[in-house]
């Protein structure tokens, strides 16, 4: 559209709401619902105001309890302010995370919004090595409800579940991405690309599937305009093998046995070197490979296979170093690139005994 052009005015088509609207995929389903035909009016919402046009801003903390008094004109509510940093303190993280779904969820039922669409992960089926590849949608879940992401994730579902019952009319659709990869995502998984070399269990294949953000976006397109609804997972065709990830990142594998593997993960998050706990570490290990049926039948195609989305995450985190998802920098990095995972290793032990040590002084 021409500068200083006036959009012409639609009549048809949903109010939507979008909370997290300032960044991310927020950010970028506000920018793409606004240029659409099918959408009324895009009401961006976030703590901070962004820089999406032809929005209409409001800035608020959507775990405000009077957020309901700024949706009085909403259809479809989408809900984005997710936390997924792994340096923040779990318990703060699934306060944010729990708490920010309870509010969304109570102010569009106060507001009669009628539609909620949440973003959650297809974590929530569990990385398990009997899964099978891919897991269908309606797939029992199996991630572990202890203090990783995953957890919060399924303490959302299960308020997703409830929400229909709860506040009878609303209807609620979830989208379960794969890995999520694309412009500011940082979490365990794709940290484990910025390792030195990439932590296999021996006697397990892992399998890769990524989605990029703006296939995110695209798929919250559909669920927005009612195309898709219920359970939906997204994420690229099929996926990758080990061997192809290796060929794609120039990284290659180190085999541990799984007890050596988890038992020193969870030591390590013990005393406080890694920050996530070992269940974490089977999403890196272990396949979660999904079925994007919904969304197949719906017409929708990813515009990134698995392959240029792994690319796109190389590229993201160029420069970057991390060993079983903590964040190294100066001297660290340089030891790690350097000498490989076996360095990092014995390293990671150092550091345990090191904070041992420091434990028997106090």
């Amino acid at each position: 559209m021409a500068k200083g052009q006036v959009r012409p005015r639609r009549s048809r088509g949903p109010v939507v709401a979008i909370t997290g609207a300032a960044t991310g995929a927020g950010r970028a389903l506000a920018a793409r619902l606004a240029q659409s035909q099918e959408i009324r009016k895009v009401i961006a919402l976030d703590a901070q105001r962004g820089d999406v046009p032809d929005v209409t801003w409001r800035v608020v903390d959507v775990r405000d309890p009077l957020l309901s008094n700024r949706l009085s004109d909403v259809d479809v509510m989408v809900h984005l302010d997710v936390e997924w940093s792994p340096e923040l303190d779990h318990r703060e993280r699934r306060t944010y995370n729990v708490r920010g779904a309870q509010t969304v969820v109570t102010a569009a039922a106060a507001a009669r919004v009628r539609r909620v669409v949440l973003v959650t992960s297809a974590m929530v089926y569990g990385a398990l090595a009997d899964n099978p590849v891919p897991l269908a949608e309606n797939a029992p879940l199996r991630g572990e409800p202890d203090a990783g992401i995953a957890g919060d994730f399924l303490e959302i579902e299960e308020l997703a579940g409830r929400a229909p019952v709860t506040h009878p009319g609303m209807r609620v659709t979830v989208l379960r991405p794969a890995t999520l990869v694309g412009p500011g995502i940082d979490t365990v998984v794709t940290r484990h690309f910025e390792s030195p070399r990439l932590l296999a269990v021996k006697g397990c294949a892992p399998r890769w599937q990524f989605c990029h953000v703006d296939d995110l976006v695209t798929a919250l397109e559909l669920a927005v305009l009612d195309k898709v609804s219920g359970v939906v997972a997204v994420g690229s065709e099929g996926w990758l093998e080990q061997d192809e990830v290796e060929e794609i990142t120039g990284k290659r594998r180190f085999e541990l046995p799984a007890v050596i593997t988890f038992g020193t993960a969870q030591r390590l998050h013990r005393i406080g070197v890694t920050p996530a706990p070992a269940t974490d570490l089977q999403y890196v290990v272990y396949p979660w490979v999904v079925d994007c049926a919904a969304l197949r039948e719906a017409g929708w195609k990813p515009a990134h296979d698995n392959a240029s989305a792994l690319a796109a995450l190389v590229e993201e985190t160029a420069g970057r170093h991390a060993v079983a998802g903590r964040r190294l920098g100066g001297k660290e990095a340089t030891m790690a690139t350097a000498a490989g995972a076996t360095v990092a290793v014995i390293g990671a032990a150092a550091v345990v005994r090191r904070a041992r040590r420091k434990r028997r002084i106090q």
